[in-house]
């Protein structure tokens, strides 16, 4: 989610929009379309790809690719599901189509997982990143509770974020969110400002492979390409639907480029060095650095409360809640302590985004669409092709494979972290 990757993600709901007419106005063209697309696969993972390179080694960037490449065709796998009925308008209708219910409650279960942990990322990061910036602050006590500095910056981050939860439109924040496109750019400038004129230059060599780091690698790699929620709701609000696999294509490039390029001047400027986020590497006191830091620190803030949402008006239904302000304000500000209380307890960035990535992010941009895909080409009679069955059936068992290995390395590393 990506958030994200995250920014656009959260704009998708469980329940289907109201229809709309045929005509196309309110519809988005191929280039607005693009943007939307970039921004869904653009967030975090870019401060964590440098790392994630540093862990896999060089040779990790062709494992980097291929996920990219599977990935596209699973978000045309995606458009195919929803060519099959008019009624499906959401990633959870998807699943109900292959699937019936428990269709719709797994796809939206994995959504929501994701986007929770996607806000204890949010979190974890605005700490590290505070405390970069203020190194000199120091821990203080709460009661009879000893609380560091970082901490500190994570509660402090959640008190800021707390308010933004409370609405119920979310209309200005949304339209801040959009420039997560440009915070990106903005964030890979100054890191190369910080190399080029700031004396770090790109002398590092790294390694051609690093066999114990792959699995960490693969997963925070899968991070980066989780914007499959927010698909449908792109595809929809497309005025020439024929040209969204162009419009997928185009994104991928982007992203992919974006990422990669991120992830190599990472790795030159610092090699097994690396931190589990790039700004956590720049020399302390530059005005590049600073801006490097402040970019990653807004964006969060902004995206918080979008990426809250969805959850909450989830559980509000469950509840039975309704229009009572009171109850709303108290079922959201019960998700956000929810998620400073993971911040806090499990405070390791980089191993929250690889276990998002393994075990949430891969299921959902691969296992999920392949799976569903197949069962609804049963059920509306699509040609069946052999090629097509065979990428299928190898994308499950390459995104088994990378749920399984980076789910289990990464709740290793958080558990040896938390000993």
């Amino acid at each position: 989610m990506a958030a994200t990757n995250t920014s656009a993600t959260v704009s998708s709901n469980t329940d289907p929009p109201p229809s709309s007419s045929s005509s196309s106005s309110g519809k988005t063209g191929f280039l607005k379309t693009c943007f939307n697309g970039v921004n869904a696969l653009s967030g975090i993972g870019l401060l964590s790809i440098p790392y994630a390179l540093s862990q896999g080694g060089w040779s990790s960037l062709s494992i980097f690719l291929a996920i990219a490449i599977i990935c596209c065709y699973t978000g045309v796998l995606l458009q195919r599901c929803m060519d099959a009925s008019p009624l499906v308008s959401t990633y959870p209708d998807i699943g109900a189509l292959a699937f019936g219910r428990r269709g719709r409650l797994a796809v939206a279960a994995f959504m929501y997982l994701e986007l929770y942990l996607v806000a204890v990322d949010f979190l974890i990061l605005e700490g590290d990143n505070l405390h970069k910036l203020f190194p000199s602050v120091s821990g203080f006590r709460l009661g009879g509770l000893r609380v560091s500095a970082k901490q500190g910056f994570v509660l402090a981050a959640t008190l800021a974020v707390l308010p933004t939860t409370w609405f119920s439109s979310l209309g200005v924040l949304a339209y801040a969110a959009a420039c997560g496109a440009l915070a990106s750019v903005v964030l890979v400038a100054a890191v190369v400002w910080v190399a080029v004129f700031d004396g770090v230059g790109f002398h590092q060599r790294g390694r051609l492979v690093h066999w114990a780091g792959l699995p960490s690698a693969v997963s925070l790699f899968s991070f980066c390409f989780s914007g499959h929620a927010v698909f449908p709701m792109i595809y929809n609000g497309m005025k020439d639907r024929k040209r969204f696999p162009m419009v997928l294509f185009i994104c991928f490039l982007v992203s992919t480029l974006s990422y990669g390029f991120m992830g190599v001047i990472g790795y030159l400027m610092y090699g097994d060095a690396l931190m589990s986020q790039v700004t956590l590497n720049l020399p302390a006191g530059k005005a590049s650095s600073k801006v490097a830091i402040y970019t990653t620190l807004v964006n969060p803030l902004t995206k918080y409360a979008l990426v809250i949402a969805p959850i909450a008006e989830a559980v509000e239904a469950a509840l039975g809640v309704g229009k009572s302000r009171l109850l709303r304000v108290l079922v959201r500000t019960a998700l956000v302590v929810g998620t400073a209380v993971v911040a806090l307890a499990v405070p390791f960035f980089a191993d929250v985004v690889a276990l998002t990535g393994a075990l949430l992010s891969c299921t959902a941009t691969m296992l999920l669409p392949c799976l569903c895909y197949l069962r609804v080409r049963n059920k509306v009679g699509y040609r069946k092709r052999w090629v097509e069955t065979v990428a299928c059936v190898v994308i499950v068992v390459v995104g088994g494979a990378i749920v399984a290995l980076g789910t289990y390395s990464s709740v290793k590393q958080i558990v040896q972290r938390l000993k």
